[in-house]
């Protein structure tokens, strides 16, 4: 009995209301915010079976978290956290959804330099490269077209780096990928010396 009502003077404290809550509403924000950027993230790269399941908790959570807002107006404090939880939230599911690296990217890669070694290099590391001809301002470039998971670009940066310095490259995120489409899994990355 004596912890009950030790336990219910604490909750009608102010200490509960202007410290306790706040922070409960913020964790409870960057949940929800957190889930739902992933939830957004995971539509636009085409995970949509995902996505309403994570939408059905992360609703769940934004319900209560905005019920304890409502019922606590005069509390200046939990709008603190409530604006808190949201900027956080933000960053950490963007964060999340970076640690997890989902979908495939297209590397564009044009050199004025001779590509061969740099295509030689990329397909024995077992990246699918497909090279054009192209005509720049200045005369001929190649160009290469590099699809591969979004995990691997930091695989693939540093090749590019070293056998052409001076190429021009783009990065782009791709929707869909044709999933009976060639794409074989990249072995070791092995050091290579910078070719000029």
């Amino acid at each position: 009995m004596g912890h009950y009502l030790l336990n219910i003077m604490f909750v009608e404290s102010p200490v509960f209301d202007y410290l306790v809550l706040p922070l409960l509403i913020l964790m409870a924000r960057i949940l929800d915010v957190s889930m739902d950027t992933i939830r957004v993230i995971l539509m636009a790269k085409g995970y949509r079976n995902y996505a309403p399941v994570i939408g059905f908790f992360q609703s769940l959570v934004w319900v209560i978290t905005i019920s304890r807002v409502m019922v606590n107006l005069d509390i200046w404090t939990a709008y603190i956290g409530y604006a808190g939880g949201f900027a956080l939230g933000t960053y950490t599911g963007m964060r999340i959804e970076e640690k997890l690296a989902l979908g495939y990217e297209l590397i564009r890669v044009i050199t004025k330099a001779d590509a061969s070694e740099l295509i030689e290099a990329m397909r024995k590391e077992g990246f699918p490269v497909t090279s054009v001809v192209g005509q720049g301002r200045e005369g001929e470039v190649g160009i290469l077209y590099i699809i591969l998971k979004r995990r691997e670009i930091k695989k693939v940066i540093p090749i590019i780096n070293d056998f052409n310095p001076k190429a021009f490259y783009t990065i782009e995120d791709m929707r869909f990928v044709q999933s009976n489409a060639y794409m074989p899994r990249s072995r070791k990355i092995l050091s290579f010396r910078s070719k000029q």
